[in-house]
């Protein structure tokens, strides 16, 4: 089993919607595709939702505060934040902005393994990856939330950063292999 203690963005972001007010894991999941939190945190399969939920729980960081009964739903068990959990919420945002950790996205392992394949079918992969990204800049960033100030949209704001200086770069390498400034014989 995984240690109840351990940070993870779905289990800081948990913590912090109980912050915001005692929810039931639908509740959670609703509000953040709401305020577009979805976009930062892998929420789509509810069942690591609830995993979080019952290791928060475990860890004495959550509490059930009720269950709900209702003709309309089926019963709906809402937790609420306890002072520990409050206060672990706090060192792991703190740990999180402050201390950059190793993490092992796909891109760069991919980027890790080209040679692989020709500069000729990598370019086209990277090209399409690039305009991809071309097309998601005309998307809106999050749901329509109303007038929210800034700081509510920080993440969204620096996916925008990211995206776009990313899509610098596979232009870069683009230009670099069509030149012939990139160049490798592919493994066989």
């Amino acid at each position: 089993m995984a240690d109840p203690t351990r940070s993870s963005p779905l289990a800081l972001t948990v913590l912090s919607l109980l912050h915001y007010k005692p929810l039931h894991p639908y509740g959670m999941q609703r509000l953040l595709k709401q305020w577009g939190k979805d976009q930062v945190v892998n929420v789509g399969q509810r069942a690591g939702l609830y995993r979080t939920i019952d290791r928060l729980t475990a860890a004495g960081l959550i509490r059930v505060r009720e269950t709900e009964r209702d003709q309309a739903y089926p019963e709906r068990t809402v937790y609420e934040l306890t002072a520990e959990g409050r206060r672990t919420a706090r060192d792991w945002l703190d740990r999180m902005l402050a201390e950059p950790k190793q993490e092992f996205p796909e891109f760069p392992a991919a980027l890790s393994l080209l040679l692989m394949i020709s500069p000729a079918e990598a370019r086209a992969a990277l090209e399409r990856r690039a305009d991809h990204l071309a097309r998601t800049r005309t998307e809106p960033d999050v749901p329509p939330a109303g007038d929210l100030p800034r700081v509510s949209l920080l993440e969204s704001e620096y996916l925008r950063v990211v995206r776009d200086a990313e899509e610098r770069w596979l232009r870069s390498v683009i230009d670099d292999i069509d030149a012939g400034r990139l160049t490798w014989e592919p493994a066989q």
